[in-house]
């Protein structure tokens, strides 16, 4: 599966955002799928996660309250609606599928995913 993540933009302190990642490929609703991103000069770290029957949704404790993970299997999309954006979300966004006989399954670790994004970039100005 190939995935194209997009969305991203600059924008001010307390405005909302959509990332939006679609995906090539058959059986999108057999992947669960997450997003991760990576501020300059920092790892990698955990965003959010979507089981493949959206059954489950974990958010890091870093955006709980102000970002949503969401699906639409029919679109082979995955979105990332952010709220109240601070300073602090600045970073490359990027999306990953995990493929999984689990649909409850919505995992958390990046090397639980096994396709990756090319990333879009978000700006926060205070």
């Amino acid at each position: 599966v190939q995935l194209q993540a997009s969305g991203g933009g600059l924008v001010q302190a307390g405005d909302s955002l959509r990332l939006s990642c679609a995906a090539s490929g058959r059986a999108f609703s057999r992947y669960a799928m997450g997003w991760f991103r990576q501020a300059p000069g920092k790892e990698r770290e955990f965003v959010a996660t979507i089981s493949m029957n959206s059954g489950n949704t974990y958010a890091a404790d870093s955006v709980k309250g102000r970002f949503t993970i969401s699906r639409d299997n029919a679109k082979n999309t995955v979105y990332l609606q952010m709220n109240s954006l601070k300073p602090d979300d600045t970073a490359v966004y990027y999306c990953a599928a995990a493929l999984s006989r689990n649909a409850w399954l919505a995992p958390i670790s990046e090397n639980e995913f096994d396709y990756w994004g090319q990333g879009t970039q978000v700006t926060v100005s205070s």
